[in-house]
């Protein structure tokens, strides 16, 4: 079988374990449209008023996707590889054609499936329900693309690392969260302390939500951002395929 066929067969048996676990399929759709619900229309924009949603609905939009982009990869490749790594499954793995490397792809496909077709109703939502004025582009498509292969790479270092499926849930929300609110997502630099806004730098969310947020409202710019996005997801899908442990 070449790499294509195993890659191909490792990726369906992904996506249908995916449908089975019906908690997993409902909260990956059903959290970001909470976001929406409680921060597009219950919170709102105030553009010419006091408060955190000072912006335009428009600005928020990265943020909303940076909610699957981010959570959806770390917890689903985390919680894989610590489930693999307890049921002994590295051990089968190994004696497979199957590199890690492409063990790790085929999931990445998989939440490249799911995030897309999440990112897809976020942005519909967001339309319909804050009357954002999103300008559609397909570079939506590999900023979307790129920063879940991103986060599959990082999942997969905190899953190989993390001691159990409780271990990779901890430290997943512990990372995700301080990133999703501190990455140029929906709180704006001008809100932060002056010596903070470089550090925002050093996020990986930052590159995702300022170049989309580019493309988003119809500005330019966002080239640089996919290129670090590029860069980063090469480095940490790289790092995250050797961490994935050979035997068990």
């Amino acid at each position: 079988m070449t790499a294509t066929g195993r890659v191909g067969a490792a990726a369906s048996a992904a996506w249908h374990s995916f449908l089975r676990r019906w908690t997993a399929v409902f909260f990956t759709f059903f959290f970001p449209v909470i976001l929406i619900v409680i921060f597009g229309v219950l919170v709102g924009t105030r553009p010419t008023g006091g408060g955190l949603f000072t912006e335009p609905p428009a600005y928020y939009v990265p943020g909303y996707l940076a909610v699957v982009v981010l959570f959806t990869p770390l917890s689903r490749i985390g919680s894989t590889v610590a489930r693999h790594r307890e049921g002994n499954r590295f051990e089968k793995l190994a004696t497979t054609p199957l590199s890690r490397s492409e063990w790790l792809l085929a999931q990445t496909l998989v939440n490249v499936v799911i995030i897309g077709l999440a990112s897809l109703l976020i942005l519909g939502l967001v339309v319909l329900l804050t009357g954002a004025n999103v300008a559609l582009s397909v570079i939506t498509v590999p900023f979307v693309v790129v920063a879940v292969a991103l986060f599959c790479g990082m999942g997969a270092l905190i899953g190989s690392l993390a001691d159990s499926q409780d271990g990779v849930i901890a430290a997943s929300n512990s990372l995700a969260l301080p990133l999703l609110f501190l990455s140029d997502t929906f709180v704006p630099p001008e809100l932060l302390p002056e010596w903070f806004r470089p550090v925002m730098n050093l996020s990986p969310l930052t590159y995702f939500a300022r170049g989309l947020r580019a493309v988003a409202t119809g500005g330019g710019g966002w080239q640089f951002d996919l290129g670090i996005l590029c860069v980063l997801a090469l480095v940490f899908f790289a790092l995250g395929a050797y961490a994935l442990p050979r035997t068990d």
